[in-house]
């Protein structure tokens, strides 16, 4: 079967966007085969900063006939129903339709619709302008003499040249034949640049993946990778040294070259004095280069850094080297003036004395300085909830009404999140956003603020993500609760709640962080009284936790039963799902299930048809020793789920409520509920309520499947 060999080659396309592009572009394509009646064996897209690549394997040579009968109205409809179906089937007049009879409708007209089927070639000539007129890129250009003109072709960058090749492997491929805005798909690409600037032709995709290698373009992205990152681990090996692994910043510059060469370069010891996360970040945004450390060092940087560079230059790669080394200790000049700046006194200090007496700030400390700045410049956190400034008092006050339920102490809860927000002030910050946090432990801890302070200043943002690890430390834990609740209570308030797949303040992340704080570091915490918060977000909190349950295993059934609109112990209802599931998989937990849904289902069913209950069992109008044994073990379950429930012991309140299992299967098996007298009947009704009562302590067996 034939294959299909497709390339948009054009100057460089962003590094983010080729990925994506190159998955649009196979979707496009394939979307648009099948559409037209083709199938295909398989399918893979390649990119590189200056092309899009797509290898479509075994795909038919020709679509299928089609032939469609559609069905028109009844031959007695009026003139204007029959003129419309004509016209929608394609048909001139009534002598091309055919005439069926239905026994009930009679006489009605059927069009046949023919449809010849159609070369793979033209479908595809046919089909590419529009994939290319119509390519979904984020931002796109025009370009030329052409650009002035009305629906002039508009791309990423300027469209350069189109290869469109078409054949099976025993014969020779065919240039597919069409053109696009005046470049006209052909046989013909181009390699490197620098290296290979001259035409090359190509029959199918394996000569042209060699002949692409030849002329220094390697078109994997993943090869690409594999390239870059087996290189820079072994020559930073070679210099005593190991790479500083970064995923990220691998795919950006696997999409910045075609023929990755890899070169060390060096700067200045001196600069080494910096946080190596400033270090990393100068280097990583500015040059797009990996940093190096000493083997077996975790913190500590070294001066030698990874650069990929699109050229095999004559010299080695040593001015290549010489030049990226020069920018670099230019960009390490900058870090090392904003770190030092943001150890220095604020030349604006004075003005800041009554922000300091507000937030109780010592103004002979620069992190103290920054604060008393943030307040003092009134930043606006939100329109709606006011300055930083004030966000932070609210969270401090909340971080000291928490410390006590956490195990921290509450004035070193206080300093923290007086603190935590103080290094958005900070130089190094304003150059470098992700380092907030991270910059402010380190100035706390250089103006002498107890460890336990400085870790909160960073971690009470944590968790950032669901890989994200929990802080763990109880001031820590304070602040980052403080700060989460803050944030839901005050959009909450505000009626800013994510809708569907809009979350712009990103409240799910953080209710799914208080939910991980909480239950991965055991701790139970009121949210209704905590957060100050209504019963919608408690529902929300609710969702999440679901959310974050299913994810660990949980089943969905057991979380609704566990659940209760007013339960706000998120701790608490883990613990129940967790106890619950032990439970139901043993013999003992299956067997209950099965009886308590029974007495829910009878109960059920008489309350809905207003049979009279008991308001309480009557052990005297017991007539089955069955009845006795259900009343006694009932009696005994409740009182010892209570207790359990009481201790927070899960698994002893299921162990309690085990021993129901063989007189309620007893029961059923010996006595009548619905007994002709209606004294008894209601009696034995209550005693089923009473079993409801007993499990219902622990969840609502009646949503439980099984």
């Amino acid at each position: 079967m034939p294959d299909l060999l497709l390339e948009l080659r054009s100057e460089e396309i962003p590094a983010r966007m080729q990925r994506k592009a190159a998955g649009d572009l196979k979707k496009m394509v394939t979307d648009g085969l099948v559409g037209a009646g083709l199938t295909y064996e398989a399918a893979t897209e390649y990119w590189t900063p200056r092309r899009l690549t797509l290898d479509v394997r075994g795909l038919t040579a020709r679509s299928k006939d089609v032939r469609e009968e559609r069905k028109g109205p009844s031959t007695k409809a009026p003139e204007q129903a029959i003129q419309g179906f004509l016209r929608s089937a394609g048909l001139s007049s009534v002598d091309e339709a055919q005439v069926q009879s239905d026994p009930k409708k009679g006489d009605f007209y059927v069009a046949v619709i023919s449809k010849p089927g159609r070369d793979a070639q033209d479908v595809i000539a046919d089909l590419m302008p529009s994939v290319v007129r119509d390519f979904p890129w984020p931002k796109s250009m025009r370009w030329g003499a052409a650009s002035a003109q009305p629906g002039s072709l508009r791309w990423v960058r300027p469209l350069q040249s189109i290869l469109c090749t078409f054949g099976p492997e025993t014969e020779e491929p065919v240039v597919v034949d069409f053109e696009v805005d005046g470049i006209r798909a052909g046989n013909v690409t181009y390699g490197h640049r620098f290296h290979a600037p001259d035409a090359i032709v190509v029959r199918r995709f394996d000569d042209y993946v060699a002949k692409l290698e030849a002329a220094k373009v390697v078109l994997d992205a993943e090869r690409r990778k594999s390239i870059i990152q087996d290189d820079a681990r072994n020559l930073a090996f070679a210099s005593g040294l190991e790479l500083v692994e970064d995923d990220g910043l691998l795919e950006e510059v696997s999409g910045l070259v075609e023929w990755p060469v890899v070169l060390m370069g060096e700067f200045e010891e001196a600069f080494l004095g910096i946080p190596p996360e400033v270090i990393r970040l100068t280097i990583r945004a500015n040059q797009k280069c990996f940093v190096t450390r000493p083997r077996g060092e975790d913190e500590r940087l070294a001066n030698r850094f990874i650069l990929t560079s699109n050229i095999e230059a004559k010299d080695g790669g040593k001015e290549i080297a010489y030049g990226n080394g020069k920018v670099v200790r230019a960009r390490l000049s900058d870090a090392v003036h904003f770190w030092k700046t943001d150890q220095a006194d604020l030349p604006d200090r004075d003005t800041l004395v009554e922000s300091a007496t507000r937030f109780a700030l010592d103004l002979a400390k620069p992190l103290d300085q920054r604060m008393a700045r943030l307040d003092h410049l009134g930043v606006t956190f939100h329109a709606k909830l006011g300055t930083q400034g004030e966000r932070v008092a609210r969270i401090v006050a909340l971080a000291r009404e928490l410390a006590p339920i956490v195990g921290a102490d509450p004035d070193e809860a206080a300093r923290a999140a007086v603190l935590a927000k103080a290094d958005l002030q900070t130089e190094v910050v304003g150059e470098f956003p992700e380092l907030q946090g991270a910059m402010g432990r380190k100035y706390a801890l250089i103006q002498g603020e107890t460890a336990s302070v400085a870790a909160a200043i960073e971690e009470h943002y944590r968790p950032q993500g669901p890989s994200d690890v929990v802080p763990t430390d109880p001031v820590s834990i304070a602040v980052a609760l403080a700060d989460k609740l803050d944030t839901l209570v005050g959009f909450w308030a505000i009626d800013e709640k994510p809708t569907g797949s809009k979350d712009p303040y990103a409240l799910r992340r953080a209710a799914l962080g208080v939910i991980r704080i909480v239950i991965e570091n055991g701790v139970r915490l009121k949210l209704l009284s905590a957060a100050n918060g209504g019963a919608d977000l408690l529902s929300f909190f609710h969702d999440r936790l679901k959310v974050y349950l299913r994810d660990k295993g949980a089943r969905h059934d057991l979380i609704d039963a566990v659940i209760s609109p007013e339960e706000d112990d998120l701790l608490l209802v883990t613990s129940r799902v967790a106890a619950l599931g032990i439970f139901l998989d043993s013999e003992d937990g299956q067997n209950l299930l099965a009886g308590t849904k029974r007495a829910a289902n009878i109960l059920a069913a008489e309350e809905k048809k207003g049979t009279a209950i008991a308001d309480a069992v009557d052990p005297a109008l017991f007539a089955e020793a069955a009845e006795t044994a259900l009343y006694d073990a009932v009696n005994q379950a409740e009182m010892e789920t209570a207790e359990a429930i009481q201790k927070q012991d899960f698994s002893a309140a299921m162990l309690a409520l085990s021993v129901l299992r063989e007189p309620v299967d007893s029961f059923f098996e010996k006595v009548l509920v619905n007994d002709p007298d209606a004294r008894v009947r209601a009696n034995r009704l209550a005693l089923l309520a009473r079993i409801r009562s007993a499990t219902g302590q622990v969840a609502d067996f009646s949503k439980i499947a099984g």
